[in-house]
């Protein structure tokens, strides 16, 4: 007789238990570990072994007699769509997009389905929307009807046997959080259910060469809901971000199997829909007619090409005893490194200063290339002088003061010259060895020189 296995997994950090407990032994997260059903095991033959006795067929082989050809891709219509999935997207893989209600996720993939309806077979699949309700955003945006299929649908067994028939080449699920498995007793939502839909969509999508979209909620921290095997079973895992308060959104892959991770696309949420940013650097630079202290422009890598950025910080004498250290786009824990090193080897003290750092656009900076321009754009409000309209500025600082290289230092500076900046301050190791035509290119190797250098 069958019996069913089942673990007790937690929807923080995805790590399994023999039996349920309050607190997570791993991330130490409260009330998150939920049991989950791993299918029925058949004692016999084959039970010692994971129920696997029948699974035969497969064979060794080496790494050289394995064929590797190139991967066939297909354009989803949307440059900066291709360039988040690796340069396309890839027949058979299973893609999740995450992001906040109202980001435009499923306002982007029905523009990307209508127009790839016109060459290709596509079947989108709504479990949150009627049919009546995609009909009447499709109409709104202006977007050809004529060729998509469309199906309302939360059973993904039976989503499975309509695809069977239309054999579509890409499908979208909207959403993955309302699906459900009949064998699963469990609620639509809950981390039994995600994990297994997610699971079979992927498996469907191996089997029959078809790329699957699904769409995925993001939780209250702006984390993407489900257990992190949802994330580990898919092939490419990309956010799509944006405020209420701004119409730019930014599409970044966190996990990418087919081409590069941290790559970022930005879009603008208009009235025709979501439409493409070819220069988001123009975007982050719109900056006023007079320069004010504590704004400065750096130049950070994103994937694949460089992206010019607006910082600015703002330095006041505190009132409190405890003065207040903020950063928004930026690690509060380097903000507060930094102050260390500036006042060790810059011979600045802020220690009675509030001290607030904003990076302009919502973009958030995640790499170290941005240490020089923000220890620059406190000294700048420190001292109350404004910096130059046209300089831009990028390196790591180390804990001694040194200046320390950053990758693709001569793409950073091409585009700074593009954008019309016309000085730069950059660590001694990524000057240019031939002058760049129309920029002063300043050299430094300690946080002094950098100072003396403004």
């Amino acid at each position: 007789m069958a019996k069913n296995k089942t673990a007790y997994v937690c929807s923080e950090c995805g790590a399994a238990f023999s039996r349920w407990q309050g607190q997570c032994g791993e991330c130490k997260e409260w009330n998150t570990i939920t049991e989950v059903r791993l299918g029925s095991v058949t004692p016999g033959k084959g039970a010692r072994y994971g129920g696997y006795a029948g699974a035969v067929g497969s064979q060794v082989q080496t790494l050289a007699e394995i064929a590797t050809t190139e991967i066939p891709r297909f354009s989803s219509g949307f440059k900066e769509l291709d360039r988040v999935l690796g340069g396309g997207v890839v027949p058979g893989s299973a893609v999740l997009i995450g992001g906040s209600p109202g980001a435009g996720k499923s306002t982007l993939l029905l523009q990307t389905m209508c127009g790839l309806a016109e060459r290709m077979k596509t079947l989108y699949v709504t479990g949150e929307e009627s049919l009546q309700q995609v009909a009447m955003r499709a109409n709104r945006l202006g977007l050809p009807t004529d060729k998509l299929r469309m199906l309302s649908e939360t059973s993904v067994e039976q989503i499975c046997l309509i695809a069977q028939q239309e054999q579509p080449q890409l499908m979208v699920i909207d959403s993955i959080q309302v699906m459900h498995v009949a064998d699963v007793q469990s609620a639509p939502g809950s981390v039994s259910q995600v994990r297994e839909a997610a699971a079979l969509l992927t498996r469907y999508a191996k089997q029959n060469h078809v790329a699957i979209f699904m769409v995925g909620h993001v939780t209250k921290d702006g984390t993407l809901a489900g257990p992190k095997v949802l994330e580990h079973c898919i092939d490419c895992s990309i956010m799509l971000d944006g405020g209420h308060d701004s119409r730019f959104r930014t599409l970044r892959s966190h996990k990418n199997r087919f081409g590069a991770v941290n790559e970022l696309g930005v879009f603008a949420m208009t009235g025709q829909g979501m439409k493409e940013v070819s220069n988001p650097s123009a975007i982050f630079l719109s900056r006023g007619e007079e320069q004010a202290p504590g704004s400065i422009v750096m130049v950070i890598w994103e994937g694949t090409r460089p992206l010019l950025v607006e910082l600015q910080a703002l330095v006041d004498y505190s009132q409190l005893s405890n003065p207040r250290r903020v950063a928004v786009g930026m690690d509060h824990n380097r903000l507060a490194m930094l102050l260390a090193v500036l006042h060790r080897h810059g011979g600045l003290q802020m220690a009675d200063q509030d001290v607030f750092i904003n990076v302009v656009g919502g973009v958030k900076v995640e790499e170290t290339s941005a240490d020089l321009a923000l220890l620059l754009a406190m000294v700048s409000s420190f001292r109350d002088q404004a910096l130059p309209k046209d300089l831009v500025v990028f390196g790591e600082v180390g804990l001694s003061g040194e200046i320390r290289p950053v990758p693709s230092g001569q793409e950073r500076l091409q585009e700074a010259v593009k954008h019309g900046f016309r000085r730069a301050i950059v660590p001694h190791a990524n000057a240019p060895k031939h002058a760049i035509e129309g920029m002063e290119v300043v050299p430094v190797k300690k946080l002094a020189d950098a100072l003396e250098a403004l």
